[in-house]
């Protein structure tokens, strides 16, 4: 289960490798009360990208983390609760205008050569040559569920963990585009799992689901390729007492 883990477990990272940025640098831009109750973890400069550049979405994003409550009902709740936790987020950021958002992109490709040849008086000459190319949607159907300006946020709460795979290759399709500047995921900490062993639901959320050891591992291995990446791990803290 996820918190038996030990360092050699495959497809699983503990913490942030060398492509994460120190957690002295996450402590400067996210706000103390938001670290108090989730774990924060900021690839390619994220923290500074989202709270510098975007003001007002790193602000509509810190709140809906303050608003967000988690109780013991939504846990227990038969199908790993995968409605209850993304309706929360919707009645929080959907009024702000973030919105569920495709890209999709035709893809002109140009081939350039020199053909070599004689004028009308038998000199050599080098002609430019060109062809075209187009691919039609050769990006297509990449989604992000909250896209508002140039910032996507996405989560993750009892998702098969290769949803992590499509979350950060949809994010880094948008950033290559230059759609988007930095990327948020949010996802459940392994912190959660004393709460889940006592509830007696370790079976239900297992190791194989999206929990931040595998979405780490996906981070550290470089996945989100160019686009800066902050990842948000729910923690106890979270948890209200009633259900």
């Amino acid at each position: 289960m996820a918190d038996d883990l030990s360092p050699d477990t495959p497809d699983v990272a503990t913490a942030p490798g060398e492509a994460g940025d120190p957690a002295e640098f996450v402590a400067r831009y996210v706000p103390a009360d938001v670290l108090a109750r989730y774990e924060v973890f900021s690839y390619r400069n994220a923290a500074l990208i989202l709270s510098e550049a975007h003001p007002v979405e790193f602000g509509e994003l810190m709140d809906a983390l303050r608003g967000f409550r988690l109780t013991r009902a939504i846990i227990a709740k038969p199908g790993g609760s995968e409605s209850e936790v993304p309706k929360a987020f919707s009645t929080l950021l959907r009024p702000h205008g973030w919105h569920e958002t495709t890209i999709q992109a035709d893809l002109l490709v140009k081939l350039l050569w020199r053909e070599a040849g004689e004028d009308a008086r038998g000199k050599p000459v080098s002609t430019r040559m060109q062809r075209e190319l187009t691919k039609a949607r050769f990006l297509d159907g990449h989604k992000v569920d909250y896209v508002k300006g140039r910032v996507a946020f996405d989560l993750e709460w009892n998702s098969k963990d290769q949803t992590f795979d499509r979350d950060l290759y949809a994010m880094s399709a948008f950033s290559q585009c230059g759609v988007i500047d930095v990327g948020v995921l949010l996802t459940r900490s392994a912190a959660l799992n004393p709460v889940f062993r006592e509830m007696g639901l370790m079976a239900k959320y297992g190791a194989s689901t999206t929990w931040m050891g595998k979405l780490l591992y996906r981070l550290n291995a470089g996945r989100n390729g160019s686009c800066p990446v902050l990842a948000i791990g729910i923690r106890p803290e979270c948890i209200e007492d009633g259900s």
